[in-house]
């Protein structure tokens, strides 16, 4: 297959994330004045959180992010943040795309949003077909890269003050649990039981906060953006909208959340929550070994971190659920979400139960 058709490639716009084009191109106009050409939008349709459009003027191409419709805005969806991530690391971690402007009033969208540079390279997503899907060979590199790009994220030294503003790190590990167990009970919906005994076992189980980095918080094979060319390269690392600093394996736990085994059960790998299954891919507890022999560091307490990965990840999707529910949002791709929240729930109660990553419904 040609590497340019596996470019990641935007979409038409769903119905109702429409942009306002004369308003932008006004603003597009004010901010690069040199650029000229008409101005165009399409939607890059993967994801669930805050919305990405591909902008072109003329020539140049930016992405630019807004939060989703319908959403609180203050309360988890703040683009100021996502582009102070992004300026902070420049210079620091070079596998981030270039930030290039950002808005904060909303007046001319109806939102605030920022631009940056569009990295063009492939995306890894679920549901590839056979001619979009890495050899076993390629895979095993590509999750080598991954936990390599990770560890180098959680080596950036925090020596400038752009990175300490980012968060306030002690006692991270005891903000993240109960903070994730209130926002779920915000949100809920319907009666999980093992939802809420992960988050009782959570807050009984919690370790000390190890040394801390700038973590990523959603760190995934579809927020890296592979070479086109050099096909196991990471070329940047996208969706920085909660990192933060704090403890490592607390990011180590929510990329783990997102990790299903090829021998995990069907309605695991249902779920679909990253292309983690393919033929020469790491299983969970190879992905821990290896950060582990990156790093130099001995990870505590594997199953606390993945259950509360899976657990992060469950509440995430139980609030974009809600907002469903709540006629706040039309996507209907967010109709079943509910079953994810179940079988994230089902999958950390049985890690708890067994104490290990792999395996966990095994006779």
């Amino acid at each position: 297959m040609n590497s340019q058709s596996l470019l990641d490639q935007p979409r038409a716009i769903r119905q109702g994330e429409e942009l306002d084009l004369l308003r932008l191109t006004e603003y597009l106009q004010q901010q690069f004045p040199d650029i000229q050409g008409a101005v165009s939008v399409s939607q890059f349709p993967k994801g669930y959180s805050n919305l990405t459009y591909l902008i072109k003027k003329g020539e140049t191409e930016w992405v630019l992010r807004r939060p989703p419709f319908g959403a609180n805005i203050r309360g988890g969806h703040d683009m100021g943040r996502e582009f102070r991530v992004l300026s902070a690391l420049k210079g620091s971690f070079t596998q981030i795309p270039e930030p290039m402007a950002f808005e904060e009033t909303g007046e001319w969208i109806g939102a605030p949003f920022y631009l940056m540079e569009r990295v063009r390279g492939r995306i890894l997503r679920g549901n590839m077909t056979p001619e979009e899907t890495p050899s076993p060979e390629l895979m095993g590199q590509m999750g080598d890269n991954l936990v390599t790009t990770l560890v180098n994220l959680h080596q950036v030294p925090l020596d400038k003050p752009e990175l300490k503003a980012l968060g306030k790190p002690m006692g991270y590990v005891e903000r993240q649990v109960s903070g994730w167990i209130k926002r779920y009970g915000k949100s809920k919906t319907d009666d999980i039981p093992e939802m809420d005994r992960v988050g009782e076992w959570l807050a009984a189980n919690m370790p000390t906060d190890g040394p801390p980095t700038v973590i990523h918080n959603d760190f995934k094979y579809d927020n890296l953006v592979f070479d086109l060319t050099e096909p196991a390269k990471v070329l940047a690392v996208l969706d920085w909208e909660m990192a933060t600093l704090g403890d490592p394996w607390m990011d180590v736990g929510t990329s783990l959340g997102y990790w299903v085994n090829p021998d995990d059960p069907d309605w695991m790998k249902m779920l679909n929550l990253s292309p983690t299954t393919l033929s020469g891919n790491l299983t969970r507890g190879q992905l821990v070994t290896r950060y582990e022999r990156i790093s130099g560091k001995t990870c505590p307490h594997p199953t606390f971190y993945y259950a509360f990965g899976l657990y992060k990840i469950a509440v995430i999707v139980q609030q974009i659920y809600a907002r469903y529910k709540q006629g706040l949002t039309q996507d209907p791709r967010f109709g079943g979400l509910i079953m994810g929240v179940n079988g994230c729930a089902k999958a950390a109660w049985q890690a708890i139960q067994r104490d290990r990553l792999d395996g966990l419904f095994e006779s």
